[in-house]
């Protein structure tokens, strides 16, 4: 590291933090080290607004406060508490996660990088965020999207995976970890915001490579590792009519007969039978004895 990098990471470790510590969000996952309530506040997270979260985190730690209590429950018991928060997948991958944690690490979540990466479901972001957020490492930056952007617009150019999480894990701030990283993520949410950022608020724009080149296009978050890209329309899509089956299941079961109907696609039950293959195959679903589908057991 440079000598200039040095003085950028200095100024900007005591910029952000100052900033953080003036404007954090008050969110009730960061009033907790607890690391099954970090990590279900995490899968909750992903690629779902907080608003939508904040309700469904605190009913489900009322339900299963751990891994062993959800790792007993029925999947289809989480994949109802899961509703509304889309992507019901992550709901699934949750409770394999509680299961695995209690086969091999007697219900607690190991502080180990590589054991976490080793559940089910948990990628680098999520392993990288309970290390950090609940475990308090400085060792660790975290990358979901809002910190990837301020990252690469920091740096001034895209970057690949590999180099991204390097820069991350430099720069966090010596024995602040836990609050750097949710710095990060409150700056990409709030000022460094994908369209229209709002530099002249922004704690640290006068170390930030894209700003002080007068923010040429193309931005480089667009396309940097981490940075997401956007979803495909959702109306009409596949992803739509998964949802809708499994929300009809956690009402009760579907015939078969019924399943074109109840997926929104009542002309075309070819296409019923397949998308809904996928979300018997994503464990989502069983196929009874009279071929009609209900939640997992």
């Amino acid at each position: 590291m440079t000598g200039t990098e040095v003085g950028d990471a200095g100024f900007r470790h005591e910029a952000l933090l100052d900033w953080f510590g003036a404007r954090q969000r008050d969110l009730p996952w960061r009033r907790t080290r607890d690391p099954w309530a970090v990590l279900v506040s995490e899968l909750m997270l992903q690629q779902t607004q907080v608003a939508r979260v904040l309700p469904k985190y605190e009913a489900f730690l009322e339900q299963w406060p751990t891994a062993s209590a959800c790792a007993a429950a029925p999947l289809g018991d989480v994949v109802t508490a899961w509703a509304g928060l889309g992507y019901n997948r992550r709901a699934v991958n949750l409770h394999r996660g509680a299961q695995q944690v209690v086969a091999d690490h007697g219900g607690v979540l190991p502080d180990d990088l590589d054991a976490l990466l080793a559940l089910p479901g948990i990628g680098p972001y999520t392993a990288r965020a309970v290390l950090a957020f609940a475990f308090e490492s400085d060792e660790v930056g975290v990358l979901d999207t809002n910190a990837a952007r301020v990252l690469a617009r920091w740096t001034g150019r895209s970057l690949k995976p590999k180099e991204a999480r390097a820069r991350a894990d430099a720069a966090v701030a010596p024995a602040a970890g836990w609050a750097w990283n949710q710095a990060m993520l409150d700056l990409g949410a709030t000022v460094c915001t994908p369209r229209a950022p709002r530099c002249d608020e922004c704690p640290v724009a006068e170390r930030c490579g894209w700003q002080q080149a007068g923010r040429p296009d193309p931005d480089p978050a667009i396309g940097s590792a981490g940075v997401s890209t956007g979803q495909s329309r959702f109306d009409g899509s596949d992803r739509q009519g998964r949802g809708r089956l499994v929300d009809a299941l956690r009402v009760g079961p579907v015939a078969a007969a019924d399943l074109a109907a109840v997926m929104g696609w009542p002309g075309d039950p070819e296409r019923a039978e397949r998308v809904a293959a996928t979300v018997v195959a994503d464990h989502l679903a069983v196929i009874g004895a009279d071929e009609g589908y209900r939640l997992p057991s």
